[in-house]
C-alpha cells in the first residue's frame, strides 16, 4: 500500500495494526482531523532520508499533541461525579425522628470532618480572652478592643460594640467579615455593628483569615489544607475561631443566652451556616449571599466554588449546605441572597434548593414563618442598606416581640466610622498563623518514621502499611473499558489513540507509541501532561520502549477546564474520595490492563514532576504484580516540602499522608521492586538515604539515589 493510501486508511476506517494485540477498533475523526494529520504526516514520511531528532521532535510533539477528549469533557465528568454523590435529605414524618437524625449529623461533623488530628486536643483548649483598650464611638455606644485565642498560639482580634449604660440582659450579635481586605474595618460591617450597639445590643466583630490585620500570605484560606496533609483538620480553625467567638459574648455579663446571633456577607454568610447549625448555641442566622448546595456549586464552578473551608475535606461525606440549612430549625433563619450579584450566589440559582430542603424541616415543628428570604435587587455583591434592615427587621420580631417601638429604618452613623489604624488590635509578635501551625505539626511527622530492620518485619510492614495507605487514599478499584479511537502507522513507528472509560466514569487519554519490535513498556505520565514530554518519549523509544503516555485525573488533558479547577478538586476531597486515590487508582488499573488485556506487562512506570512521581509512588506500593518499577525525576525528598514551599496542589494534599508515611516510607513500600531516583536533589540524598540497606534485606543491590552518587 503507497504511503498516501496508507494515511486515509489511519482514519477512515476498521483496521488492525502489528501493535494491536487485541486487534480493537479504530474510529474515525471528523474530515479536517483527517487533513490535518495527513499534512502533518505526508510532510515527514515523504522524505527519503531518515527524520532528523529536530524532525522527530516536530512530529511527535503533534502525535503527542492530539485531541482524545472533548475540552469540556473532564469538567463534565466532575460536575456528573459530584452531583450524583452529594447526599440529600430524607423525608421525615415528625420531628423526634428529624431531631435524631440531625444530632447524628452534627456529631458525625464534629467527629469525622473538624476534631481530626492535633484538632482533638485544640478543641479541649481553654478560650483565653484578653481585654484591650476602649475607645469612644458615637451617641449611645463605645467600641473596647480585644484578642481571644482561637487555638493554642493563634490570637484573633476583635472589637465590642457596647451600649451604654447596660443593666439587663441585651441581644448580643457576632458579626463576621466575608472575603473584604479592611476586614473588621468594612464600612458596612461598622454600620450593622453601630446600629445593633445604639439599639441596645452586643455587637461583636471579629477579624477573619487574610483579612485586616491578618491579611498575610501564610493566612490564605487554602494553607489549611497543609494542616490536612498531617492529618489534622484544617477546617477546625474556622470552626473554633467562631466558636470561641461566641464564648466571648456569653462570657459577658449582661448578654441574653436566648438572644444570640450571627450574620455576615459571602465567606461571613458561609461562617455564619456553619457555626450555627453546629452550635445550637445561636438563636437567630442571617447569612448574606454567601454559600448553596455542593450541587449548585459543581453546576456553577466558576461562580459558587470558593476556598478550601467551604470544601472541608469529607464535609460532603456527611452533609450538603442543604442540610446546614434545614438543622437551623426551628431557629429563626433569614437568607439573603442578590439578585444582581457581580460575584456569585445569585438568588435565581443559589436560593431554591435551599429552600426546597428547608421548609419541610421547618414544617415539622409548625414554624415555617420562622425560615424566611430576602432577595435584594441593588447593583452588586452587598451588605448594603436594604440587606441591613431587613436583618434588623429580623431582630425586632424574634428578639424583641415584634414591638413597634424597634425602629427598623438604619440609624445614620457614617461620620461614626473608623478607620482601620483607629480600630487596629495589638497581637503577639510570635502569634501563630496556618502555616505556622502546619510546620510544627510536620515536624512530627510520620508518627512512625521508622523502616523494619528484618525481611520478615519488613514484609509484614508492607503488607499493613499497604492496607493503610489504600484507605488513606481511598482508593478506587477501576474496571477499563477501552476505546481505540485513532491510530497512525508510519512503518518504524505506530501509534494508537486510545480513550479509557474508568468504570464508566472518568475519562482517560492514552497515547501509545511503538516502534520496531518493544522489549518493554512504560508507562510515562508527567505534571505538564503529555505535550510536555515529548524528549522523554522519544528517549524511551530509542531504548526500546513500548511508550504508553497517560493523563490521568486532574493532569494535561483530563485537567478540569475551569478557573475554579482547584475547588473542584477539592470537592472531589470533600465527597471523602482524595484526587491522589483517583489518579493512582487509574494508573493501576492502566497498568492491569496492559498486562492482563494487552499482555505488555508488566511495566515501568516513568513520572516526570513531584505530582507524577508521588502518584506512581502510591501506584506502585499498592499494585504489586502488574507495575515492576519506578523510575522518578524532579521527586519531593520530603512531603514536608509541600508545606514549606506553599505548593497548592490538590493531589498533594491527601488528608492524613504525612501522618502516616513520608516519601521514604512510600518508597520502602514498593521494594524489592527497583525504585530509581533520577539526578535526586539534595534534599532527596538527605531524606532516602539508606534505602540501599533497605533492598538489602531482601537480598538486593540496588541503590535508588545511583544517579547522584556516580
Amino acid at each position: 500500500m503507497d504511503h498516501q493510501a496508507k494515511l486515509f486508511n489511519v482514519w477512515g476506517r476498521e483496521s488492525k495494526r502489528p501493535g494491536d494485540a487485541d486487534g480493537s477498533r479504530v474510529r474515525g475523526g471528523t474530515v479536517m482531523k483527517r487533513l490535518h494529520l495527513f499534512l502533518i504526516v505526508l510532510s515527514t514520511i515523504c522524505l527519503p532520508v531518515p527524520l532528523s531528532a529536530s524532525q522527530l521532535i516536530h512530529l511527535l510533539r503533534d502525535l503527542l499533541g492530539r485531541s482524545i477528549l472533548d475540552p469540556r469533557q473532564p469538567l463534565v465528568e466532575a460536575q456528573v461525579y459530584i452531583e450524583s454523590r452529594v447526599p440529600s435529605i430524607p423525608i421525615f414524618q415528625n420531628r423526634i425522628e428529624w431531631e435524631q437524625y440531625a444530632s447524628s449529623l452534627r456529631r458525625q461533623v464534629l467527629e469525622q470532618v473538624i476534631f481530626r488530628g492535633e484538632a482533638s486536643r485544640w478543641r479541649d483548649a481553654k478560650t483565653n480572652i484578653e481585654w484591650m483598650e476602649t475607645i469612644s464611638g458615637g451617641s449611645g455606644y463605645h467600641i473596647k478592643k480585644l484578642r481571644y485565642e482561637a487555638v493554642p498560639g493563634l490570637w484573633i482580634p476583635a472589637l465590642l460594640y457596647e451600649p451604654e449604660k447596660v443593666r439587663e440582659k441585651v441581644p448580643a450579635i457576632l458579626n463576621v467579615s466575608g472575603h473584604e481586605k479592611l476586614g473588621k474595618a468594612t464600612p458596612h460591617l461598622q454600620i450593622c455593628c453601630i446600629n445593633q450597639a445604639k439599639r441596645g445590643m452586643f455587637a461583636l466583630s471579629i477579624e477573619w483569615f487574610k483579612m485586616g490585620q491578618l491579611n498575610t500570605l501564610n493566612f490564605d484560606h487554602d494553607r489549611i489544607n497543609q494542616l490536612d496533609l498531617c492529618g489534622t483538620s484544617g477546617i477546625a480553625l474556622h470552626y473554633l475561631y467562631l466558636r470561641r467567638a461566641i464564648d466571648v459574648l456569653l462570657s459577658l455579663q449582661h448578654a441574653d443566652p436566648n438572644r444570640l446571633a450571627v450574620t455576615g456577607l459571602s465567606g461571613g454568610a458561609w461562617q455564619t451556616i456553619f457555626i450555627s447549625s453546629l452550635d445550637q448555641r445561636i438563636r437567630l442566622a442571617s447569612p448574606v449571599a454567601g454559600y448553596s448546595s455542593f450541587v449548585t456549586g459543581a453546576q456553577f464552578p466558576e461562580l459558587d466554588i470558593a476556598d478550601s473551608e467551604q470544601m472541608a475535606t469529607d464535609l460532603a461525606s456527611v452533609v450538603d449546605y442543604t442540610h446546614l440549612t434545614a438543622m437551623m430549625a426551628p431557629r429563626p433563619t433569614l437568607l439573603i441572597y442578590n439578585a444582581k450579584d457581580n460575584c456569585c450566589y445569585r438568588a435565581e440559582y443559589a436560593l431554591g434548593p435551599l429552600l426546597a430542603a428547608a421548609t419541610p424541616i421547618f414544617g415539622l415543628y409548625g414554624a415555617t414563618n420562622n425560615l424566611r428570604y430576602h432577595i435584594n435587587w441593588d447593583p452588586g455583591h452587598n451588605y448594603e442598606r436594604d440587606n441591613r434592615e431587613t436583618f434588623y427587621r429580623m431582630l425586632r420580631d424574634f428578639f424583641f416581640g415584634g414591638s413597634p417601638e424597634f425602629d427598623v429604618r438604619e440609624i445614620s452613623c457614617n461620620d461614626e466610622l473608623r478607620t482601620a489604624q483607629q480600630l487596629h488590635v495589638d497581637l503577639p509578635a510570635d502569634n501563630a498563623d496556618i502555616h505556622k501551625l502546619a510546620l510544627e505539626i510536620s515536624k512530627h511527622l510520620p508518627v512512625h518514621p521508622g523502616l523494619p530492620d528484618s525481611m520478615t518485619s519488613a514484609l509484614e510492614w508492607q503488607d499493613s502499611g499497604r492496607a493503610m495507605l489504600q484507605q488513606i487514599v481511598r482508593l478506587k478499584q477501576f474496571e477499563v473499558e477501552a476505546d481505540k479511537i485513532g491510530n497512525v502507522d508510519l512503518n518504524d513507528l505506530i501509534v494508537n489513540y486510545w480513550r479509557l472509560r474508568m468504570s464508566g466514569i472518568w475519562s482517560v487519554p492514552v497515547v501509545e507509541l511503538v516502534s520496531g519490535e518493544p522489549r518493554s513498556t512504560t508507562i510515562l505520565v508527567a505534571d505538564g501532561g503529555r505535550v510536555s514530554i515529548v524528549e522523554e518519549t522519544k528517549r524511551l523509544l530509542a531504548e526500546g520502549q513500548r511508550v504508553v503516555t497517560v493523563d490521568p485525573f486532574y493532569l494535561g488533558e483530563s485537567k478540569i477546564q475551569s478557573k475554579e479547577a482547584l475547588g473542584l478538586a477539592l470537592l472531589v476531597s470533600a465527597l471523602g474520595d482524595r484526587p491522589l486515590g483517583l489518579q493512582a487508582g487509574q494508573i493501576l488499573a492502566i497498568a492491569r490492563w496492559l498486562q492482563k488485556e494487552r499482555h505488555f506487562g508488566p511495566v515501568i512506570v516513568e513520572a516526570i514532576g513531584p505530582k507524577s512521581s508521588i502518584l506512581a509512588l502510591v501506584a506502585a506500593a499498592l499494585e504489586k504484580d502488574a507495575i515492576a518499577g519506578l523510575n522518578l525525576h524532579h521527586m519531593l525528598g520530603s512531603l514536608k516540602e509541600v508545606i514549606e514551599q506553599n505548593l497548592s496542589e490538590p493531589e498533594l494534599f491527601c488528608f492524613g499522608l504525612l501522618e502516616a508515611f513520608d516519601i521514604k516510607q512510600l518508597v520502602a513500600l514498593v521494594v524489592p521492586r527497583p525504585v530509581s531516583i533520577v539526578v535526586p536533589s539534595d534534599r532527596v540524598m538527605t531524606e532516602l538515604d539508606g534505602l540501599r540497606k533497605y533492598y538489602n534485606l531482601f537480598g538486593i543491590e540496588f541503590d535508588p539515589l545511583k544517579d547522584k552518587r556516580r
